[in-house]
């Protein structure tokens, strides 16, 4: 196994000697919800100002931004002995990022257009080339641009259809609420017109005077499309949709085709699409199919035609429709992918000849390509055991190539130019590990956990060649999310390779409340059946414990956001099972946001999660599994907790109120430590290099929880 010279394991320890934990005073808000009192003892911790903290994390109120900066001290001194630990790992990640990095150039028009990073760069350069070679143009300099601000990110950089001007979005608190501002590219200087408080998407009108985006509402709320001038002010924005209910999101983007706008107005069980046609000045959307409840449809318009992915009619893992643009409603919808249980469409893309989707059965993704002339079919096959794909649609609708990015566990990410007339795949770029990577040195298997109702729950795994299961096994890290459809890949993180060369096995668990198994999958894991995902996590960590890849007491359990609510239900229910538990903006004090109608995603989550306002069963079930209300007299595994000030998904308060909790009722165990970023949100850290810091943070406590739970003798680490 590799050896780590900078920080041997017996550094890998906590300095809990002298280092106290701040105590969060107790002020009970005591309410009666259904007949139910619900006693909240930290309920303080929510600023009352919070859409004002999301804009100047400076507004945080003294007594609350002193218990954070206590904390983040806390957290410091624990973790101190780790310190060498923490450089060492930074090193090492960073020597696999190669610095003077570049995408591949996607054509469109007279250009090719890139991101690339030069060396030391924290944030990209948005270049162009002509197409048929000549001087590169430098569009951003995400460096530059960035000077003076603790976070920035660019949301979107989009250039105009004549080539002549980039309207690019920036957020720079973490807040998600990014300005917008248009640059003439003939002198790289950005016009005065600022559009404000927009969710980043930009999608310009064709002739180019013009562009569309979302605006954010004072509730963080995606709620309007509206029509900027360049130039103007945009005081004077064209509304051109708007949404009323707080219980669905507003979506833009552009078609394949480049001919409309489509907006998606969307909640948890329901879409409905407008196309605003960009070659008018004045448009007037057109709906596609009114919403219904539980009927989800995207669309793509291909000449006179519209591709529609649907579950209309019980096609729960949806089936591919088409209809005549001109009158696209639902009775008019013909079949012609149909719908196969079991085996998911994830996504779909349409070209000037080809329709191509993306399918994914048993946790596995598959390309698969139809000639439109003459239906023909054929799939992109790859020989791993288990691999994640994604697409990159492109810029151009006339085109033959189709270009993805295939990586597994070992293998590290590899673009592909796919030509779908003649079946010839180009590799373009293979991801490089400028310390070096050879797969052959590694492992990567696919598992399948029996559930205790009788599922079976795949499980992706990747350890060193040389380690054999069995025994006590070794330090795992189970990595978990299960929540809203999302899917789980089995994709390359060149960070993971810093556990698994010092003795880890690194394991993601495709749990329910994701959709890696198809619709039936996620539907199994949300609202009354949310308990599933607990359980199916906490059975893949028994399943890996009775295979001998570990032993019980030798999982680090790690998932973030929805995975953090996870993360606080598995610890509550089966903390006998962790060395160690990392919870990453976890959404731990789920009934009391339910609660609160006025927070961004209550009123859309609720069919998520239930509306314990309106429902006194979905209050109760919430209250059975909620992490802060179900903190029990019990002893805890080692608990790190991260957090952004200006988090607009998961507010700060809820992991800060946990933290309180835990330490005031657990009766042995931890520590229990929370880092907040105070001036950053959901991502963490903005840089690429900064965000290393907070893995290490979390890699260098998954270490010692590790070296901690195998001190007897048999310390797989110290061999490392």
């Amino acid at each position: 196994m590799a050896r780590d010279t900078a920080a041997k394991s017996s550094d890998w320890r906590f300095e809990l000697a002298g280092a106290a934990p701040p105590v969060a005073a107790q002020r009970h808000t005591r309410r009666v919800i259904h007949g139910r009192v619900l006693d909240d003892p930290y309920d303080w911790l929510a600023a009352k100002n919070w859409r004002e903290v999301l804009r100047d994390p400076d507004a945080l109120p003294v007594d609350i931004a002193k218990l954070i900066e206590a904390e983040n001290a806390y957290c410091d001194r624990v973790m101190a002995p780790l310190k060498n630990l923490r450089k060492a790992l930074v090193a090492e990640m960073r020597g696999r990022i190669k610095e003077d990095d570049s995408e591949v150039p996607e054509p469109d028009g007279p250009y090719a257009y890139y991101e690339r990073f030069h060396e030391g760069a924290e944030h990209p350069l948005y270049c162009r080339t002509p197409r048929e070679g000549g001087a590169e143009t430098v569009l951003l300099d995400g460096d530059a641009l960035a000077k003076g601000h603790d976070f920035f990110d660019i949301g979107d950089a989009a250039h105009a259809p004549d080539h002549a001007q980039l309207a690019w979005s920036v957020d720079d608190a973490g807040s998600e609420l990014y300005d917008i501002r248009t640059r003439a590219l003939s002198d790289g200087l950005d016009r005065a017109d600022v559009v404000s408080d927009s969710d980043g998407a930009i999608v310009w009108q064709a002739n180019s005077k013009a562009y569309y985006y979302v605006l954010i509402d004072e509730n963080h709320r995606t709620a309007q499309v509206f029509r900027h001038e360049v130039g103007a002010d945009p005081a004077e924005d064209a509304l051109i949709i708007e949404e009323l209910d707080s219980a669905w999101f507003v979506s833009l983007q552009e078609s394949g085709c480049r001919r409309f706008a489509i907006v998606s107005i969307h909640g948890h069980d329901a879409t409905e699409c407008w196309l605003i046609d960009l070659r008018e000045d004045n448009p007037t959307p057109r709906i596609v199919a009114p919403r219904e409840p539980r009927l989800r449809y995207d669309v793509e318009p291909h000449g006179d035609l519209l591709y529609i992915r649907n579950n209309a009619d019980g096609a729960d893992d949806f089936r591919i429709s088409v209809a005549p643009l001109a009158e696209p409603g639902r009775e008019n919808w013909k079949d012609v992918i149909p719908h196969r249980h079991g085996v998911m469409i994830d996504s779909f893309t349409v070209y000037a000849r080809h329709l191509v989707r993306l399918l994914r059965e048993n946790s596995l993704p598959t390309i698969v390509i139809r000639a439109l002339s003459s239906g023909e079919e054929h799939a992109i096959h790859f020989e791993e055991e288990a691999y994640a794909l994604s697409i990159d649609p492109g810029l151009e609708f006339d085109t033959d190539i189709l270009r993805f990015v295939y990586s597994s566990m070992t293998t590290p990410d590899e673009t592909y130019d796919y030509d779908m007339a003649a079946r010839t795949r180009v590799l373009r770029k293979r991801q490089e590990i400028p310390s070096g990577h050879d797969p052959k040195n590694y492992v990567t298997r696919r598992l399948f956990a029996t559930a205790r109702d009788g599922e079976i729950v795949p499980i992706t795994l990747l350890h060193r060649a040389d380690f054999t299961p069995g025994g006590d096994g070794a330090p795992l890290l189970l990595y978990g999310y299960g929540a809203y459809g999302y899917a789980l890949s089995a994709s390359f993180n060149e960070d993971a390779l810093s556990l698994v060369d010092r003795g880890f096995v690194y394991a993601r668990a495709h749990i329910r409340g994701g959709t890696d198994k198809g619709w039936r999958w996620y539907e199994d894991g949300k609202l009354e059946k949310k308990q599933n995902s607990f359980w199916d996590f906490i059975d893949c960590a028994r399943h890996l414990v009775s295979a001998g890849y570990t032993r019980e007491g030798g999982v680090v359990a790690q998932g973030g956001s929805a995975g953090g609510l996870l993360m606080g239900a598995v610890a509550n229910e089966a903390p006998e099972l962790f060395a160690g538990i990392i919870a990453s903006v976890p959404f731990v004090d789920t009934l009391n946001t339910m609660l609160r109608d006025d927070l961004p995603l209550t009123p859309p989550e609720w069919l998520e999660w239930g509306n314990p306002i309106a429902s006194a069963e979905a209050y109760d079930r919430l209250a059975s599994y909620s992490p802060y209300d179900n903190v029990r007299a019990q002893r805890y595994p080692p608990i790190l907790a991260v957090a952004g000030v200006t988090d607009p998904r998961v507010t700060y308060w809820e992991p800060l109120k946990w933290v309180a909790k835990l330490r005031a009722t657990m009766s042995g165990g931890g520590p229990v430590l929370l880092f907040t970023h105070m001036g950053a949100g959901h991502a963490g850290a903005s840089g690429r290099f900064e965000a290393l810091e907070d893995t290490a943070l979390e890699y260098a406590f998954a270490l010692a929880c590790a070296a901690r739970a195998f001190k007897d003798g048999r310390d797989v680490l110290a061999k490392c």
